[in-house]
């Protein structure tokens, strides 16, 4: 058992010695900031995609874990990209208007997970914030800014669609996640929102890497008057002193970004204490809310927990979520921290504690931690500051509107890095508290919260099914899909890829018709090729078949299906695999091994391709030989380089343009894919529950 003996004669304590100090928990001298909330982010790079493919049981357990109150993360705040139609790091997610008089409130899979969160906690804060932008809003340039009046009207569009749509209000929302942060564009949203009904939303300018906001506030009153929040990210050195006399709520607003093993968890648990202690912010949120993006994109489990998993139902809750919940569990938006020196501080040994009150000051709740600096390493290139930690006893004084009580209720986790198990969100016995003191000991990579509440709980729903591969043979054909649905477990790197009706039913479709506003840095010369790909990173051998065609107004060039391809994300482009192209207006194929048709296998002509019709493309890797079929005939039988060997498959197009893609068929052999009739073979098709309930 943590928990010693009370103390009563607590005087025979000297401050600061090796083992014991003293620590007041009093508000009677008035109290710190505002509490504003711990959050997740969905986006940044489609990181939720997978998620709404699993099926309804699974589903909800996960947004449970997340979401519900005094469960499990119980997280207070959701931020989610507003989509853009270009890739944000690991994937592309969808923009509302691909065009300036196309709009649509039901692309994608956010406005799901917001209404989901808000199911579960109604008081949980939504904040949009977007990466890329279609390229309409730029007029031909890379300059989201080009036209304000352009920008601030797209984005009040997402706000307006939100609520009128899916019965949301949006609280937050951002400027444009860590690049140029335009004072003028955000004068112009102020504006716009205040005059369509929408003067609540506040807006979060900077979400940066960097302060700097902070100068332009304090020298323009109407940029002052525009801004609610100032975000930063991934901080770890003091707060300007600049930014705290603008008076504005300063938050992390994208931190964390870490591999969600146990050194994982510990940084999220230091951090979640230091960015108050150290740094006065008030809320902080993790990029990413959840890894259910292929095992083999980039930033793998780099979220709170992983559910990657759909067609087996297998998901894991990591140590990060109950790191959230010493928190989230016992506190609630509008909370107020207590004063530094009063209820926040560090540890003499090591380590930080806060202590925050309800705003009838009934309530308090602790939150200690003692994470190592070997095991909370900080990401993202940013140093963590140095902090030795070692065991020590911690005695509490509690004065204030808190004087009386006489006991806390403990929830304990202990991160371990030997053989031993892990401890999360242990309930211990009550601390009792006599005279207003109360002593305990704390380890190393140790959490504490210690609380008047009675409510928290470690929320449980059991093992979860097995992990599975993804299963083969696999056939999508797209009907049962509502229109301009993104198909479940095709993830777009680079174009927007949704369900569209036709005369000859639905069909996957290829939208995006010009260059988007690319936030990923690099040359945007070879952001042309649009991209979706689907399975695993490690199938070698593998069957593709699908039917295809260009569209007749703003058609692509090219259509191609690929295998064995390595590289995703802001560098797709630089992908290596097996790429099979046709060129329908040129009755031509060529084969290729990357995307940009660099290094060449073979082209030639195909005067048996339909320039406007559907054709049927097919492609057989095995081993060192790949073969190609359109419209069931051979137009190559060569072979391909030993590296890459294995990677995911792919349809595309080779510049933006509308194509049409259908009866999506996958097999780890051509005698396996001729066994699939029929309907789409859908892991979730045949179950009761069948995939409808998704679009819930």
């Amino acid at each position: 058992m943590k928990l010693l003996a009370v103390i009563c004669i607590y005087f025979t304590l000297k401050r600061g010695t090796d083992a014991s100090s003293i620590y007041n928990i009093d508000d009677s001298g008035g109290l710190g900031k505002r509490f504003d909330g711990i959050g997740g982010l969905s986006g940044g790079s489609a990181t939720s995609k997978l998620l709404k493919a699993y099926l309804l049981q699974q589903r909800n357990e996960v947004l449970d874990i997340l979401f519900k109150p005094n469960f499990a993360a119980s997280l207070q705040v959701l931020k989610v990209e507003i989509g853009g139609d270009s890739e944000s790091s690991d994937a592309t997610e969808a923009s509302h208007m691909h065009n300036s008089w196309d709009e649509n409130y039901n692309r994608g899979y956010e406005w799901w997970m917001m209404a989901e969160a808000k199911k579960r906690n109604p008081s949980i804060k939504l904040y949009g914030l977007p990466w890329n932008f279609p390229g309409w809003i730029g007029n031909g340039t890379q300059n989201p800014y080009n036209d304000v009046n352009v920008l601030a009207t797209y984005i009040r569009k997402w706000v307006q669609g939100a609520r009128d749509v899916h019965n949301l209000t949006i609280d937050y929302i951002g400027v444009w996640n860590e690049r140029d942060c335009n004072t003028t564009y955000i004068k112009r949203l102020r504006q716009e929102l205040d005059e369509h009904g929408f003067p609540h939303v506040g807006i979060v300018a900077g979400d940066n890497g960097a302060w700097g906001i902070e100068n332009d506030i304090q020298t323009d009153p109407d940029l002052a008057s525009a801004v609610d929040v100032i975000g930063v990210h991934y901080p770890r050195k003091a707060t300007p002193v600049a930014a705290v006399k603008t008076g504005k709520l300063l938050w992390a607003s994208e931190d964390y970004s870490a591999f969600n093993n146990e050194k994982g968890g510990g940084l999220w648990a230091r951090v979640l204490n230091e960015n108050y202690v150290d740094r006065y912010l008030t809320s902080t949120i993790a990029w990413n809310l959840i890894d259910s993006y292929y095992e083999g994109l980039t930033w793998d489990r780099d979220s709170l927990m992983t559910a990657r998993q759909p067609w087996s139902g297998n998901y894991i809750v990591e140590s990060p979520i109950w790191m959230s919940g010493h928190t989230t569990q016992f506190t609630e938006i509008g909370w107020n921290y207590l004063n530094h020196g009063s209820g926040v501080g560090r540890l003499a040994m090591g380590g930080t504690y806060v202590s925050l009150v309800s705003p009838d000051t009934k309530e308090l709740s602790i939150i200690i931690e003692t994470m190592t600096l070997n095991h909370s390493l900080c990401t993202r290139e940013v140093r963590c500051s140095p902090r030795p930690v070692g065991p020590q006893t911690v005695t509490l004084h509690i004065g204030g509107s808190f004087a009386d009580v006489s006991q806390l209720n403990v929830w304990y986790s202990k991160l371990s890095f030997d053989s031993k198990q892990s401890v999360y969100f242990k309930q211990l016995d009550p601390l009792k508290v006599t005279q207003g003191m109360a002593s305990f000991s704390v380890g190393l990579d140790e959490m504490y919260s210690l609380t008047t509440l009675n409510t928290g709980h470690k929320g449980d729903f059991g093992p979860p099914p097995p992990a599975k591969s993804f299963p083969l043979p696999y056939l999508e054909d797209f009907d049962g899909y509502p229109e301009h649905a993104e198909p479940l477990l095709l993830a777009q790197q680079n174009g927007a890829f949704e369900v569209i009706s036709t005369d000859s039913g639905n069909v996957m479709r290829q939208m995006v018709t010009e260059m988007p506003i690319v936030w990923c840095q690099t040359n945007f010369d070879h952001y042309t090729a649009t991209m979706d790909v689907i399975g695993s990173a490690d199938w070698s051998d593998i069957y593709i078949e699908t039917e295809v065609r260009v569209g007749r107004v703003n058609g692509t060039n090219s259509i191609y299906i690929a295998a064995r391809i390595n590289n995703t994300g802001c560098t797709y482009f630089n992908a290596s695999g097996i790429f099979f192209f046709i060129f329908p207006g040129k009755r031509s194929y060529s084969v290729s091994s990357d995307i940009e048709r660099l290094h060449m296998y073979s082209e030639g002509a195909a005067p048996h391709l339909s320039q406007y019709g559907w054709n049927k493309m097919s492609l057989l890797t095995k081993g060192s030989r790949a073969v190609g079929y359109i419209n069931e005939q051979v137009v190559f039988n060569l072979t391909v380089a030993a590296q890459p060997n294995s990677g995911f498959v792919a349809v595309g197009t080779d510049v933006f343009g509308i194509a049409d893609f259908d009866n999506l068929k996958l097999a780890s052999s051509m005698a396996e894919a001729d066994q699939v009739k029929g309907k789409s073979n859908r892991y979730y098709h045949s179950l009761p529950e069948v995939h409808d309930q998704n679009w819930r």
